[in-house]
């Protein structure tokens, strides 16, 4: 009886009332988005431990009445009618792409059962719990059981959501629509045959920068201040967002004008804060300059997860590390940290950035590196969910695979396998759209070079505004309306290509060691 009444309801309106409809449900939908993703950084911040069970329970119902929000009959009913209305080809770029995306959003999430979502929900929190035992612990058997649990699950709605592709392709679209494994690992190929033989020539190089500098010691309270200081100089808003503390760094957009970022601190090592910021802190730049009258329909969301990742990665690696930026942030260090930085120079901090030297751990890894810590876990969680490699067998796995890679072999689990956070959190086919967001950063950073003439001395000088404004118009106003690639193919004029990376980490590896 409902079921029809609905049908009659909306086929008496207008395609503009329906459309306004829709808009309020999906708006609706992101309220209670963004009170789950409240609870989830309080999971990461500041949860007492014994509090999980119950996180567990509430994180469940939240995802319930949401799914229930997105997926009910009358709203499909809806957004089929707005699909063969005018208003799908006459309306703006904005509405279009509306219609467009939420149609597909909602035959996607339709096809999973509540069930899937609830147990999904409350699973990886109890996941997470014991991921954060298990690698304090180093203790993979504690974890195991778990994950066991999670790729099942994402198996399950790989299965449900898309069952038109390729179980992994499935998972990946949610972070990276459109992204297909095969293209992505043929240009991982190629990065990796020319980033092998970087990593060698630096290991082999008889002239090698050193990152002592960068390993004194800088007292927690100055760093507090001092990376505050960076984010707002880049751009961050701190009326619209706040920096806290978590084990492993994360973005949170929990409304329009409530960007979380995170760190974590390191006393004895200065970078794993200070980039931790830049990189997040490029996260919410994002989030910061995503269209706020769209908040909560695609034309206001991120177009994916590999373009986020850009944001950031372009902050983090392609200002955050270069001389320019050092021009300006050195002084400013040297305020925060007298009794580290007095000796030495800003060209002394930018050198102490260019150390190319093999870390077991993934986000502490140099920048040219970093990309094989990436194509490891993509290879790994891919054969995992294929159901080529077990869940049991993913620590020899790891091992066998970092040692070849690498040279090494991580001496305990806490530095191999355990170290991140992303299996336990369900987030599989999430790796990838790191290392794509490396490839896209280079690509848009040399377009922002060529639109900006003189960015470089802007940097030195600390003006950061003009490349900021030149990302909001190309890349963050586009919200979600266009793929990754054809998004920077239409900003740089070029397809994408993984050749912008190659050739920015030679230029600016390759003379630190001697090589150019």
């Amino acid at each position: 009886m409902k079921h029809t009444a609905s049908s009659s309801d909306t086929s008496t309106q207008s395609p503009t009332a329906l459309f306004d409809q829709a808009c309020t449900t999906a708006r609706e939908a992101a309220v209670l988005a963004s009170v789950e993703a409240a609870l989830g950084w309080d999971e990461r911040t500041g949860m007492p431990p014994k509090a999980a069970d119950y996180r567990g329970e509430q994180a469940a119902a939240i995802a319930g009445l949401l799914h229930a929000k997105r997926t009910a009959p009358a709203r499909g009913e809806a957004l089929a009618e707005l699909a063969a209305s005018p208003l799908a080809t006459e309306g703006s770029p904005q509405v279009r792409a509306a219609i467009r995306l939420m149609a597909h959003d909602y035959e996607k999430q339709a096809r999973l059962p509540v069930r899937l979502v609830t147990e999904m929900a409350k699973t990886t929190v109890d996941a997470q719990q014991a991921w954060a035992v298990a690698r304090a612990k180093s203790s993979w058997a504690t974890l195991a059981p778990w994950l066991e649990k999670v790729f099942a699950l994402k198996r399950e709605q790989a299965a449900c959501q898309r069952p038109d592709l390729d179980p992994y392709d499935s998972l990946l679209d949610d972070y990276e629509p459109g992204g297909r494994w095969p293209v992505i690992a043929e240009r991982f190929t190629h990065l990796r045959d020319a980033i092998v033989p970087l990593v060698r020539a630096c290991g082999e190089a008889s002239r090698r920068p050193t990152d002592a500098i960068m390993r004194r010691h800088f007292p927690l309270h100055d760093q507090q201040r001092f990376v505050r200081t960076v984010a707002e100089r880049i751009g961050f808003d701190f009326q619209r967002g706040r920096l806290d503390t978590t084990d492993h760094p994360f973005c949170s957009t929990l409304g329009p004008d409530d960007c979380r970022i995170t760190t974590r601190w390191d006393e004895a090592y200065l970078p794993t804060a200070l980039f931790g910021v830049l990189h997040e802190a490029g996260h919410g730049l994002y989030e910061q300059g995503l269209p706020r009258e769209w908040f909560g329909l695609p034309p206001g969301e991120a177009a994916s997860l590999g373009i986020h990742e850009s944001q950031s990665r372009l902050w983090e690696n392609l200002v955050g590390r270069s001389p320019e930026f050092w021009e300006w942030c050195f002084p400013v260090a040297r305020e925060a940290f007298p009794a580290a930085l007095t000796d030495t120079t800003a060209a002394d901090v930018q050198a102490a950035l260019l150390v190319v030297e093999p870390s077991f751990i993934r986000v502490e890894a140099d920048e040219v590196t970093y990309n094989l810590h990436v194509m490891l876990r993509f290879d790994l969680e891919r054969a995992v969910v294929h159901g080529d490699l077990s869940v049991a067998d993913l620590p020899a796995a790891w091992n066998e695979r970092f040692e070849n890679d690498f040279g090494r072999r991580p001496p305990t689990d806490a530095e191999g396998v355990l170290q991140d956070i992303h299996w336990s959190a369900g987030l599989i086919g999430y790796f990838p759209t790191y290392t794509l967001g490396n490839v896209f950063a280079a690509q848009l950073m040399a377009a922002a070079t060529r639109a900006i003439p003189n960015l470089g001395q802007q940097m030195a000088a600390g003006q950061l505004g003009d490349l900021l404004g030149w990302l909001r118009k190309t890349v963050h106003a586009a919200g979600r309306m266009q793929e990754s690639e054809p998004l920077v193919e239409r900003v740089t004029g070029e397809p994408v290509s993984e050749r912008w990376l190659v050739e920015s980490l030679t230029r600016r590896y390759g003379p630190a060691y001697g090589l150019s």
